[in-house]
């Protein structure tokens, strides 16, 4: 069947990083859906810089050019569900007053100028009503979302001259939970740990909704670098052996024979290197933990009040060996690799054809575009046309 003739066109979903692009297609078959099309290309240094497009032509090829080289099924369909940069987005529950629709819609954007930190004439502004997790309460909980103009724009503009038509326009956080969080429900709070090639993402999920999220600068790439700078060797050599030993070295014992105890002493040098980073990211997540205890309502909190109880770990950089059992110890919070495909397969599966489990992690924020794209309801010729929104949330105001 024609493409327009489609009472809801197929969508993929396409997620844009500082380094990488990764694409993403499922189709749902008999009630199930399945992975049919996925690809990534790296985007050279200097592209893209801390979510800002400094090269629009150079992207425009290269999304092109993975477009055209996605694994599987060729896709088709130019309609795409595209993440927007984590660390140039403000999210934030904000609590309001019992109001009647239309009055909490212009309450809502009149609040959100006391919490953005950009001027507001600057901004795209989103929200949403989030259901409470409680029976009672007397005010209601809305998620507030807001990016720069100037950032969308740019972006809009490299998937349209790339031949897309972008339908949502969602921040990495929120398919980051919809790829992780089983039915987009936690009666706990969670804390999800999304390590990035450049930076990591800690994103606190509890009830039906986010409620807290940050961005910080350590990443899998600077583990990579310390090891290249500790151990005197380039940086593919370094990643290398990181790959290969991680976080192990403190595990093996020397009296198992010569070769084991030289692998054991370059273990830990890797170790070694890697422990500053390490202690650096430990000591941000202990701070985001208590601010959260610290700052969120009771209600959202566990029932013996404690707060976060289990991390997730994803993205790529989640693969280092030993990492999970390393902060587990230190934060003393059970910490175990996410599942991004709990919302996808029938049974929480470990791999699916051609994409490895591994390889997943890193397609978690693609894998959950992905889902938002088949998840969409089908709308009236209306409702079809392109829109643009930040997040998955009902409401749209662009501040002019």
């Amino acid at each position: 069947m024609l493409e327009f003739l489609k009472l809801k066109p197929e969508t993929f979903g396409l997620d844009i990083s500082d380094l990488s692009l990764k694409i993403v297609k499922l189709k749902k078959k008999k009630g199930s859906l399945s992975l049919v099309s996925f690809g990534e290309k790296e985007i050279p240094q200097g592209i893209i810089k801390e979510g800002e497009i400094k090269d629009e032509k150079l992207l425009v090829e290269i999304i092109k050019k993975a477009v055209s080289e996605a694994k599987g099924e060729k896709i088709e369909t130019n309609y795409i569900i595209a993440s927007l940069p984590e660390e140039k987005a403000f999210l934030q529950v904000i609590q309001m007053p019992r109001l009647p629709e239309p009055d909490l819609r212009s309450a809502v954007i009149f609040e959100a100028e006391n919490y953005i930190p950009f001027p507001i004439e600057e901004v795209y502004l989103d929200s949403q009503i989030v259901p409470p997790t409680v029976d009672k309460i007397d005010h209601l909980d809305v998620l507030i979302a807001a990016l720069p103009r100037k950032i969308i724009d740019s972006y809009c503009f490299c998937f349209k001259a790339a031949g897309l038509i972008p339908k949502v326009l969602e921040i990495e956080s929120l398919a980051i939970a919809r790829s992780l969080i089983k039915n987009e429900i936690s009666p706990l709070p969670l804390l999800l740990i999304d390590l990035g090639a450049t930076r990591t993402s800690f994103i606190i999920f509890s009830g039906y909704s986010l409620r807290f999220t940050t961005s910080v600068s350590i990443s899998s790439r600077k583990f990579t670098e310390a090891v290249s700078r500790n151990l005197k060797i380039d940086f593919n050599e370094a990643d290398e052996l990181k790959r290969k030993y991680g976080l192990g070295g403190f595990q093996v014992k020397l009296e198992v024979g010569e070769e084991k105890s030289e692998k054991r002493v370059e273990n830990s040098r890797i170790f070694e290197a890697l422990l500053p980073i390490l202690s650096d990211l430990v000591e941000e997540i202990e701070k985001y933990l208590i601010f959260y205890q610290t700052h969120d309502s009771h209600e959202h909190l566990t029932p013996n009040g404690r707060g976060i109880e289990k991390i997730l770990l994803s993205g790529s950089g989640a693969n280092l060996k030993g990492l999970g059992g390393f902060l587990s110890r230190e934060l003393r919070i059970p910490v175990e690799l996410a599942n991004p495909w709990i919302n996808i397969l029938p049974e929480p599966l470990k791999e699916v054809p051609e994409l490895n489990y591994q390889e997943s992690l890193g397609y978690t924020t693609a894998l959950g575009l992905a889902l938002r794209g088949i998840n969409e309801s089908p709308k009236s010729k209306k409702q079809r046309e392109t829109k643009i929104y930040l997040s998955p949330l009902i409401w749209r105001k662009k501040i002019k």
